[in-house]
């Protein structure tokens, strides 16, 4: 034996758990002609191997991360070398039992799209032709079936079909893709799929999706259980099913998701890039916003915007559905009215989706926890996430200190929470706005079900600082030791966690609501700051917000609150619009009123409230039917490649009255509003940088950290990060989390940890 070659311990940590990683390691050791075992293990999966040489090693190494499996993630491989002493090696190499049970594993994969592989054996295995359920250790569902750890199939909602003699020859043959595939199954032993009607039940699988396509081409509307909860679908080129599909769902003008038949299909109606085709085609299959192509779709599935938020078919029942129908793309929305959560249940589905739908199509394998799709988006060439759901949870993401036993209550809309255990953050999936009963009635469930998996033991609970948020209040009432993390602060800490830094950056906080440490609502903030605190540097100056929280679902009343702060009571003779249709609605005297005598009017530094009154002023968006539908809209209209801005002033009080008072001129002057958006979007870009600039002169601080669901705006997110990356500045916006409040939950877990590692809890 060479002096590189002999006995060495090789640890993988990562996602590498539940995604046939183990089985991989085998063939690769076989293919390769080494010795040895390998195992799960509490920091990953465990690789005792023999070498002969050191090629022989360098080849397994360089081979066991280019070709892992695909859903695999490696973070670390470490590799020690040991004293074998006169132990000789083993005669193979063997995949060894683990102790899954072991406290410290939190390993489950995502759920994972079906692979080409199960695909062309959906064609060709006589036992799975056309199966819909179809799925290998490389591919199908995984944390939406999974009721408990270790992740086996008695601890999964397949455990009631038993495997048939062909299955579980496969599930038990370490040669075969499907080893220890948890879902393994075939037409003979597991589940199936029903169509439901009014008094009608059909079980043939040829006559459901007949009678599927056959609805869908008539514009009728289908509800179908997915992989993560149920689906409302209708043709998304019938501008008639989908106004029928949209008031049935209650949903106004939120656009819907499309599923496409395939990537062709989708290059008709959408501009893909290069980077958002292969995100795509990934394992995940999120939800990607794209920009439209010339052929249309119908108007009411993006509603006025020139994007389409865009997937590919991930279950093997969306293939076998576009086998049979020759509709290029469908509505595919998350089965639920208005903001209500996915629904998951049979029954509940019958109750509320097939009322409104013209047929049911469910199976008989139970959803155990409810998963939306993801959503994402690509600027400057880069996925940024939007909702972190299906595909994403529950990776962990690997931090730098110690977060053991924190628990992280997340913010009050678009809510994630966030578990400490060990040195990984365990994110929940989206779970959606508080405010709505069932939704908290979701978070509660799923908090206290994500515990009992992940054997999460919480001590320390972190929360924001706003009382009335329902998530502080659930962190009140779980009695453990509580710590409060402002809103802006958490935005940026969590990206630091991110990166594995823990040291002083400038962040720029930008979003809609956000309680301050001076009891004003926050949102347009800029940080010297790191995981133990901050400094507020400078902010957008403080504005009345008429009528409080209406102000959110109302833009008019920011817009008439940045008037009068211009204007005064002379607002009323301004020749705009927003103010005579303020007038004819009768709310032009009592809001006057309020900003008069400063009645139930909150001041406000939010950069969306700013984004709200300009939208307003412009006729873009004066009343809202989602959340932050003003600000996008806005962002919609403008026209890239118009240059200029508008004038403000300030350094640490920073105001965009002057900015308004010439968006009025422009308006006087007839100005169109998609050049008003874009001279808007430049001015705030350009203030941005230009206060970023000087507070790094000021501080010597050079890594910039952007955050907020501001942030989610291309436009403005795309012209900051270039113009401060040409200035040498290293900026920083999250990866694996939402920038908005879908991430506030890992900031709080972050800050919590540094005060306890302070001394400080």
């Amino acid at each position: 034996m060479s002096e590189k070659g002999g006995r060495y311990r090789i640890t993988v940590r990562g996602l590498v758990q539940g995604v046939g990683f183990r089985p991989f390691v085998y063939r690769l050791a076989v293919r390769e002609g080494v010795k040895g075992r390998v195992s799960n293990g509490l920091e990953g999966v465990r690789i005792e191997a023999y070498f002969q040489e050191e090629k022989q090693r360098n080849r397994f190494l360089r081979a066991l991360r280019e070709e892992a499996p695909p859903p695999s993630r490696i973070w670390e491989i470490s590799v020690v070398k040991e004293n074998g002493g006169k132990i000789p090696p083993p005669e193979d190499f063997e995949i060894v039992p683990s102790d899954d049970t072991v406290p410290g594993i939190t390993q489950v994969s995502p759920d994972i799209a079906v692979c080409e592989a199960c695909l062309r054996d959906m064609k060709t295995q006589p036992h799975r032709i056309d199966y819909p359920f179809i799925n290998c250790t490389h591919c199908g569902p995984r944390f939406t079936i999974i009721t408990d750890l270790p992740y086996d199939r008695p601890n999964t909602t397949m455990a009631s079909f038993r495997m048939c003699v062909r299955c579980r020859r496969e599930y038990e043959d370490v040669n075969d893709r499907r080893f220890h595939a948890q879902p393994i199954a075939c037409t003979e032993c597991g589940p199936h799929y029903v169509l439901e009607t009014w008094g009608e039940r059909v079980t043939a699988q040829e006559e459901i999706l007949r009678r599927v396509v056959r609805m869908l081409m008539m514009g009728g509307t289908v509800a179908i259980k997915g992989m993560g909860g149920y689906f409302l679908a209708c043709d998304a080129t019938c501008e008639e099913a989908v106004e029928r599909l949209r008031s049935a769902k209650r949903r106004d003008r939120k656009p819907f998701a499309v599923m496409f038949r395939d990537v062709r299909a989708l290059k008709e109606y959408a501009g893909v890039t290069k980077e958002e085709e292969a995100e795509l085609l990934s394992w995940r299959r999120p939800i990607v916003v794209v920009r439209e192509g010339e052929k249309k779709l119908a108007p009411s599935v993006s509603m006025g915007f020139p994007t389409v938020g865009a997937m590919l078919p991930y279950m093997p029942f969306h293939y076998l559905l576009f086998e049979l129908c020759p509709l290029p793309a469908l509505v595919f929305t998350s089965g639920n009215l208005s903001d209500e959560p996915i629904v998951i249940e049979d029954e509940e589905a019958r109750k509320k989706l097939l009322p409104v739908s013209d047929l049911l199509v469910t199976y008989n394998r139970r959803i155990h926890n409810r998963v939306d799709d993801s959503v994402v988006f690509f600027e400057r060439g880069r996925r940024r996430v939007v909702r972190r759901s299906r595909g994403f949870v529950p990776a962990p993401v690997p931090l730098s200190l110690p977060v053991d036993g924190i628990f992280a209550a997340g913010a009050e809309l678009v809510n994630c929470f966030c578990l400490g255990k060990e040195k990984l953050a365990i994110m929940s999936q989206h779970i959606g706005d508080l405010k709505n009963y069932e939704t908290y009635v979701f978070y509660r469930e799923a908090a206290e079900r994500m515990m009992r998996l992940f054997r999460v033991d919480p001590q320390v609970a972190a929360c924001d600082l706003h009382p009335d948020y329902l998530s502080t209040r659930y962190a009140r009432e779980t009695g453990l030791l509580l710590t409060e993390v402002q809103h802006h602060h958490a935005h940026i800490a969590a990206v630091l966690a991110e990166k594995g830094l823990d040291e002083k950056v400038i962040g720029v906080s930008f979003d809609g609501t956000g309680l301050g440490d001076d009891g004003h609502i926050w949102g347009g903030e800029f940080f010297q700051c790191d995981l133990s605190g901050y400094q507020r540097l400078a902010h957008l100056e403080y504005i009345p917000m008429p009528g409080g929280d209406k102000v959110v679902q109302q833009p008019w009343r920011m817009s008439l609150a940045y008037l009068y702060s211009l204007y005064g009571e002379q607002l009323v003779e301004l020749p705009l619009e927003v103010v005579r249709e303020t007038e004819r609605k009768g709310m032009l005297a009592s809001s006057l009123e309020m900003l008069r005598k400063q009645i139930h009017t909150p001041l406000t530094s939010s950069a969306g409230r700013l984004f709200d009154a300009v939208a307003a002023l412009t006729g873009v968006c004066r009343e809202t039917s989602f959340h932050a539908e003003a600000p996008m809209r806005l962002e919609s209209v403008a026209v890239r490649g118009i240059g200029g801005e508008y004038p403000w002033e300030g350094e640490d009080v920073i105001s965009f009255l002057p900015a308004l008072e010439a968006i009025v001129e422009d308006i006087r002057k007839g100005v169109p509003p998609e050049e008003i958006a874009a001279r808007f979007h430049n001015t705030m870009a350009g203030m941005i940088v230009s206060t970023v600039l000087r507070l790094s002169r000021d501080t010597g601080i050079h890594k910039v950290v952007l955050a907020g669901g501001t942030f989610q705006n291309r436009i403005l997110l795309g012209q900051v990060e270039d113009r401060l990356e040409k200035k040498g500045l290293e900026v920083l916006i999250p990866q694996e989390f939402p920038v908005n409040d879908g991430g506030i939950a890992l900031g709080q877990l972050a800050v919590a940890a540094k005060r306890r590692e302070m001394g400080k809890l």
